[in-house]
């Protein structure tokens, strides 16, 4: 197994990933959504890979069987993130078949290592039941605020 960075040649494989990936945490995709997926993403990916969005996977030869990706986000300063840059860490997968042999823990080891060397401030994740052991042990905290956490969607 190869750990490593993703790079442009990766996008179709991360593009299959991400919906996989979306598809078990929403239950299913309507598949005018995996359309739109499939048609956007790539541009995105060409655009912003390991400029704005890093991704992180581990190969088994060419397929890329586990990924992480962290998408850096700069705002301005405050003591909750005194750099101003932050993560938000996205997409950790790993293919079924695959599971529970530490890809995820290698990749997120990666991706926690790159944002260190980064200047980042903070790294936030929402935690699914699955992974939240993985990223209690790699140092993640839980959080809790006096703000609400809240959403706008421009979706009806």
């Amino acid at each position: 197994m190869i750990y490593t960075k993703a790079t442009v040649e990766d996008i179709e494989q991360l593009t299959e990933l991400r919906i996989a990936y979306l598809a078990e945490d929403y239950g299913g995709l309507k598949e005018k959504d995996v359309e739109m997926i499939r048609r956007d993403l790539p541009d995105y990916f060409m655009r912003n890979l390991n400029k704005s969005i890093f991704g992180y996977v581990a190969r088994n030869d060419r397929e890329i069987i586990a990924c992480a990706l962290l998408l850096v986000i700069e705002k301005p300063m405050s003591p909750a993130f005194i750099t101003g840059r932050t993560g938000n860490v996205l997409n950790v997968y790993t293919k079924s078949e695959y599971r529970h042999n530490g890809h995820a823990r290698k990749v997120m080891n990666m991706l926690v290592e790159d944002a260190s060397d980064m200047g980042l401030s903070v790294l936030e994740l929402k935690a699914t039941e699955a992974g939240y052991q993985l990223y209690r042990s790699l140092g993640f905290r839980d959080t809790t605020s006096k703000y609400h956490q809240m959403t706008w969607s421009n979706e009806t």
